[in-house]
């Protein structure tokens, strides 16, 4: 990527060179989120298929059956408009099982798509649909919560939710993942907020899905480094650890995320593609109880697998369908384009 440089102003202590490395060095070019990775375009076997072809059949007369007629439903992705609790209700009296669920619930701040609670009653109704889920989830399966902060009266500003729900629910935490951005909220009388967690729950806390090879990260320092005759490091890349460095989905002029829709609070594709990977396989079924724009919904279905989403609100129902959309019409666009070549 190429490097821009910056005017140096000797008389800011930032804008000088022996302060700043960023003007001494130049800066990174803006580079926004794109509408899809690369990695969820990419065609699948005719094998793999017939594979989700049978199995989005199936999923789909079973929904229909217990939750009755979804908001929309197409090659893999099944959107439901309506409350989380009822859904997952019916859900738990069907056969279906769900082999991820991945989920970033409102954080009790005031957004326009939540009821205010006090912290107690807040934590009560996470507790509630936590253990809805538990209760649906394959015996292998996993759940992956992303949360923020919330102040707590008389107590904390910004207190980790993970602080609040970690043990609210039947699901083994195996571990929390922290979740780094560049952009977010500039504060005065704090240090300004640049990460939210992701927790990382297993139902059982011996057998359950994890495809590191997957996941793992080929920039490594040292490629070629031995120990005893051997290379160290393993031949795919390396873990990539419990601190994730993904840019948000930004806003404002020519900052824009090309992914960017208008839900106020979208995560980015490349967290959850990550996650889907990890942690679930081609056909399983992938849940996003608060579906909202559906990145899990985009992230799920360009990796081969089912997404079943509830949302309550129909304008972010179809703010979700008219993106999946694009996202398909994307994804051809990218297989006409390869066939080219």
């Amino acid at each position: 990527m190429p490097k821009v440089s910056i005017p140096e102003d000797n008389s800011r202590k930032i804008a000088s060179k022996s302060h700043n490395s960023y003007v001494l060095e130049g800066i990174d070019s803006h580079q926004s989120t794109q509408v899809a990775p690369s990695g969820l375009l990419q065609p699948f076997s005719e094998e793999l298929e017939e594979q989700l072809f049978s199995q989005f059949k199936l999923v789909k007369e079973q929904l229909k059956s217990y939750l009755g007629e979804p908001f929309y439903a197409d090659a893999g992705f099944i959107l439901y408009e309506g409350d989380l609790t009822k859904f997952l209700d019916r859900l738990y009296h069907s056969n279906l099982k769900i082999g991820l669920t991945i989920t970033s619930p409102p954080y009790n701040i005031g957004k326009e798509y939540e009821q205010p609670m006090s912290v107690n009653e807040y934590i009560d109704w996470c507790a509630s649909w936590m253990n809805q889920i538990h209760k649906v989830t394959e015996p292998n399966g996993a759940f992956w919560l992303n949360i923020g902060y919330l102040e707590v009266p008389d107590k904390g500003l910004c207190i980790p939710i993970p602080y609040l729900l970690w043990d609210k629910s039947p699901f083994y935490l195996l571990q929390e993942v922290v979740w780094k951005y560049g952009a977010g909220v500039s504060t005065k009388y704090r240090l300004s907020p640049r990460n939210e967690k992701w927790l990382f729950y297993v139902k059982n806390s011996q057998e359950y899905t994890f495809n590191l090879d997957d996941i793992r990260d080929p920039n490594v320092k040292y490629p070629n480094q031995k120990k005893n005759g051997k290379y160290r490091c393993n031949p795919l890349g390396k873990n990539p650890s419990d601190v994730w460095d993904f840019p948000k989905v930004t806003t404002g002029k020519k900052r824009s995320s090309k992914e960017r829709t208008d839900h106020p609070a979208q995560f980015p594709l490349g967290v959850v593609e990550r996650v889907v990977k990890v942690s679930s396989n081609a056909t399983d079924v992938v849940l996003d109880p608060f579906a909202g724009s559906c990145s899990t919904g985009i992230a799920s279905v360009g990796l081969g697998r089912i997404f079943l989403g509830f949302e309550i609100r129909r304008d972010y129902c179809e703010i979700a369908v008219e993106r999946f959309k694009r996202f398909m019409k994307q994804k051809q666009e990218f297989f006409e384009q390869k066939e080219l070549f």
